[in-house]
């Protein structure tokens, strides 16, 4: 008697496979180009020098971006 599939997860382990490739191969394009690994979040050279980076809002409404609406 054959198992009965999981569907789920197989598809979650083929995007997770997926991804990781998608990572290695982008982290392997960096090291190639020569690039210094940039963190999110860390501030940059140019920040650095001016001090600290403009705050960002905190939700896409402060920008003056309106969301979906309901009419």
């Amino acid at each position: 008697m054959g198992r009965k599939p999981n569907y789920r997860f197989e598809r979650l382990e083929r995007e997770r496979k997926k991804a990781n490739k998608k990572a290695a191969k982008l982290e392997a394009k960096r090291d190639a180009k020569g690039d210094a690994e940039v963190t999110p979040g860390a501030p940059t050279e140019k920040e650095d020098a001016a001090g600290a980076a403009p705050a960002a809002p905190a939700t896409p409404n402060d920008a003056g971006q309106d969301g979906p609406t309901d009419d």
